[in-house]
């Protein structure tokens, strides 16, 4: 502003501009109650309509702001990973414990002692130092077409590699973070054949029906484009909240005598390492936690709350109704590479 002045300007011309110039720098200030410390950068791999909500809730409760970089999960941790101590982001939020995983292996994650934590969520769904806590779990579930599948026709995953289903089946796409989860833990649990004889049959039944967006299956299952898909069961209750009267059902696989038990996942938080902001992002980790931040996890987006005396919205299967698999959500790092090496070689798309 100033280099656009005459340099001849004198007098009272002189002292006017000066004075002028003064206001104006004080009035571009930052008034002395405005800090970055009412803020927080979230860096978010849900989707900004699952998430803003509640983040909105926490700014309404505590006055803290928050700026929210949506992304692809793998995008943002190695953003995180490029940006490293410059980052804007002071937390880091995902659908996917694995990417969590990745994350902390990384030295991205800061680790985090509250008794908040340790009250709220099970050990089996956090990081081993709390450098990532999960918030909701998910579970990979066959949904089907009423008019087309009866439900005793299906037990397991693995009977949508059965040639009968060819043409039949809906599945994610190979960079889906569900599908290379869902199938590191078929690995972990059944071991690398049978899991590359189950990708090589999905392959071929699936053809051309395979989706960018867990959305898109449900739907093309709900119009009987294909007979059956495989999603994250939210996304099935969430269509039906919408549409009741779509012909869905879910069926919980892999619940028989020896059956490895449904696939789970979890969306959860990590502190990054270097934030100045640590109180603020530690009171958006205590609201997330307690009941009130899970029960909106439970009723806004269909997902199961991990805290135990939270209750799931009851059009869910009840929770003790089902069995998991025993995979530790900790190992889905480790697994994933040889899990994405395997997805390749079968030639998923």
């Amino acid at each position: 502003m100033h280099t656009l002045r005459p340099l001849h300007t004198i007098g009272v011309l002189t002292r006017f501009a000066s004075a002028i110039c003064l206001v104006s720098i004080l009035w571009l200030a930052p008034s002395p109650d405005v800090s970055a410390a009412d803020k927080l950068t979230v860096y978010s791999g849900r989707a900004e309509r699952l998430i803003k909500p509640v983040l909105d809730a926490f700014t309404a409760k505590t006055g803290i702001q928050i700026e929210l970089l949506s992304s692809g999960t793998t995008e943002l941790v190695n953003r995180m990973k490029a940006e490293g101590d410059r980052s804007p982001a002071d937390v880091f939020i995902t659908n996917d414990a694995g990417s969590l995983e990745i994350a902390r292996t990384a030295g991205l994650l800061r680790p985090v002692s509250m008794r908040e934590i340790e009250r709220a969520i099970p050990s089996q769904f956090r990081a081993t130092d709390n450098s990532w806590i999960g918030l909701s779990g998910r579970f990979w579930i066959i949904v089907y077409n009423t008019t087309l599948v009866k439900p005793e026709q299906i037990r397991s995953l693995l009977d949508l590699a059965d040639p009968a289903w060819k043409g039949k089946v809906a599945i994610p796409n190979a960079g889906s973070e569900y599908l290379q989860a869902g199938v590191s833990v078929i690995r972990a649990s059944l071991g690398d054949e049978s899991t590359k004889t189950f990708l090589e049959g999905l392959r071929d039944n699936a053809g051309t029906q395979v989706y960018q967006k867990s959305s898109q299956i449900v739907d093309a299952v709900a119009k009987g484009q294909v007979s059956l898909g495989i999603v994250n069961h939210y996304y099935v209750y969430r269509h039906l909240a919408t549409q009741p009267t779509a012909p869905l059902g879910v069926l919980m696989p892999d619940q028989q005598a020896g059956g490895m038990g449904a696939i789970m996942n979890v969306a959860g938080i990590g502190i990054l390492k270097h934030t100045p902001r640590i109180e603020n992002a530690k009171l958006l980790v205590e609201f997330l936690v307690a009941q009130a931040g899970q029960k909106m996890f439970a009723d806004l987006d269909k997902e199961y709350p991990l805290h135990p005396d939270v209750k799931a919205d009851p059009v869910l299967p009840e929770r003790k109704s089902f069995r998991a698999a025993l995979v530790p959500l900790t190992k889905l790092a480790e697994l994933r590479e040889p899990t994405m090496l395997l997805i390749e070689q079968v030639g998923m798309r």
